[in-house]
């Protein structure tokens, strides 16, 4: 089951974004989303995830979500323990999580993560991204356009972005800079969910 979008048509609408295409709207408020949500690394919004972690060496489990509200079931190889302590975004284990020496096991943790409202420059960043789009799906969906840094008229010019801050669409890939930003934001890593409720 997905994820709810990070904004809404309320928010398009206010922001002056034709949202006349319903199906079109909830395709790219979709991308928008799911893309800001894989750069950030969490879901950013609250949800409550069951995810399988190798153990790390030490006491310390760094959970792949934050802020993080409850723990409610923790197994260690399969078996409950409950043994541990949450403390910020981790648990804490006094006897470490694996023993020295040993191969990683799995530890599987349900808990609940994330913001209740969605941050407002987190829903204008995907407004912004829904609004790229439509008018990229406008225009056809030129690829040509999508790079256009700044154009000229007198001796016409067209400066293309290139390298790493160039994008395919407005909606399929964030530029860099804003991947670094949301990551560094948000603290998230690769998360394996397994189920979520």
């Amino acid at each position: 089951m997905a994820l709810p979008p990070l904004a809404d048509v309320a928010d398009l609408n206010a922001r002056g974004i034709e949202t006349s295409n319903e199906t079109l709207i909830n395709a790219l408020l979709a991308s928008a989303s799911e893309a800001i949500r894989d750069a950030a690394g969490v879901p950013i919004t609250k949800v409550t995830a069951t995810v399988t972690l190798p153990t790390p060496p030490g006491r310390r489990l760094r959970l792949p979500a934050t802020p993080v509200r409850e723990v409610t079931a923790v197994t260690l190889n399969g078996e409950p323990i409950a043994d541990w302590t949450l403390r910020g975004d981790s648990l804490w284990r006094p006897c470490g999580w694996q023993r020295v020496g040993d191969i990683p096991g799995e530890v599987e943790i349900t808990f609940t993560a994330g913001l209740d409202e969605t941050p407002a420059d987190i829903v204008d960043l995907v407004c912004n991204l829904v609004g790229a789009g439509v008018a990229h799906a406008a225009a056809g969906y030129q690829a040509r356009n999508s790079n256009v840094q700044s154009e000229a008229i007198d001796d016409y010019r067209v400066t293309y972005v290139t390298g790493e801050d160039g994008t395919v669409s407005p909606v399929v890939e964030l530029p860099a800079r804003t991947r670094d930003w949301l990551r560094a934001r948000f603290g998230g890593g690769p998360v394996m969910v397994v189920t979520r409720s």
